[in-house]
């Protein structure tokens, strides 16, 4: 008698642990589905990738300082044109096409919302270059400092040269943290496709992105010797 009520409470035990268990795994299923802890595991792989690029910059440094005067001047100056777009560059990437949406607009919408505009190419550029992208450019117009990403009538102006969609938006980076960024569930593919956007996303293993056409010459402002004011 006493063994049969021992099997059951060691029956019971194990049934409340099982369900116990079963609801603690269930909660962190759920957890790891909401939008804020994904948001946290997409920034900790990007600490990792700045912590990784800072060594990278100090391995550099370190082989800047072991170069002689003439080395050193052609490797800073050409990081210099690189940083600032005018060299054309090619790379690792993705080639992402944007295009007004094929849906009928309803009568109770604004038909406006089912076409592509500046700042939807804004929220795309913004959340690539947060991924870490290295060089962007839309319609073959080189984003740099200097570039504007404006509504000019039915067309987008880029470096103040004019076109109209489908927009083709490279991009030279890390592929997977590319697509990721924006892919994002809540994210700017997913805010487009409300309205039917067309968003394609192609990864490639040479995008060639062309440098900064435009000149880049300071009619007014001029190199200071100021230190910034604390």
């Amino acid at each position: 008698m006493h063994i049969e009520k021992g099997r059951l409470s060691i029956a019971c035990v194990s049934l409340v642990l099982g369900l116990m268990l079963s609801v603690q795994f269930r909660s962190t299923q759920d957890i790891r589905a909401t939008l804020p802890f994904q948001r946290v595991e997409e920034l900790s792989a990007r600490l990792h990738e700045v912590e990784a690029e800072n060594k990278k910059l100090e391995s550099e440094l370190m082989d800047l300082r072991g170069m002689s005067g003439a080395e050193k001047s052609e490797k800073i100056n050409d990081d210099i044109m690189m940083f600032a777009g005018m060299t054309a560059l090619e790379g690792p990437g993705i080639i992402l096409t944007i295009d007004d949406s094929g849906k009928i607009a309803k009568k109770e919408n604004d038909p406006n919302l089912y076409l592509v505009h500046d700042e939807d190419i804004l929220k795309v550029v913004n959340e690539l270059r947060a991924a870490g992208a290295e060089a962007i450019s839309i319609n073959g117009q080189r984003l740099t400092a200097n570039s504007e990403i404006r509504c000019a009538g039915p067309t987008i102006s880029v470096n103040n040269v004019r076109s109209a969609p489908p927009f083709e938006i490279k991009a030279i980076g890390e592929k997977d943290n590319l697509i990721n960024a924006i892919n994002m569930r809540g994210g700017v593919a997913d805010s487009l496709k409300v309205w039917g956007i067309k968003l394609d996303i192609q990864p490639s293993d040479n995008v060639w992105i062309p440098a900064y056409k435009a000149s880049s010459k300071y009619k007014l402002a001029t190199a200071s010797t100021k230190e910034a004011s604390k």
